[in-house]
């Protein structure tokens, strides 16, 4: 299999967002809140509750698991099972989680979603549809 540069980057940039999960957990509230997990997280941070850990961790593992799916489609790593079904599912997450994040805060007044600010949709959705873009086009490549 020929290297597919698009997920290799597509899984550097999903194990890149794993370790800045992770190092929330190692950042402590402050952390939670500047990367928009939301108060409450920082707060149970705060007070030493494990759930933020335990969340936190769970998201990275599930970040690991896409990033190694993206380098397995790149050809770096053995084929893992069912790779084009979950590039695309992968794609189509990181896609709807960006392009929701830069329309549903502009129709919403639920306090859930504008604890964050403004800026924060609008960058962190952003990265979400870079994200799904790399995921889209390495994936298309695979299936040529």
């Amino acid at each position: 299999m020929q290297r597919n540069g698009l997920l290799v980057i597509a899984g550097c940039l999903s194990i890149f967002a794993a370790l800045l999960h992770i190092s929330c957990i190692f950042g402590g509230p402050d952390w939670y809140h500047f990367f928009g997990a939301g108060e409450q997280m920082a707060k149970m941070a705060a007070a030493g509750d494990i759930y933020p850990t335990i969340v936190t961790l769970i998201i990275a593992a599930v970040l690991c698991v896409w990033g190694l799916y993206a380098f397995s489609g790149a050809g770096l790593i053995v084929k893992l099972p069912f790779l084009k079904t979950c590039l695309v599912l992968i794609t189509a997450v990181y896609l709807i989680r960006g392009v929701a994040g830069l329309i549903v805060p502009f129709f919403t007044s639920s306090p859930d979603i504008h604890q964050n600010s403004m800026a924060f949709w609008l960058v962190n959705s952003t990265v979400c549809c870079i994200y799904g873009i790399y995921y889209l086009l390495g994936t298309k490549q695979l299936w040529r």
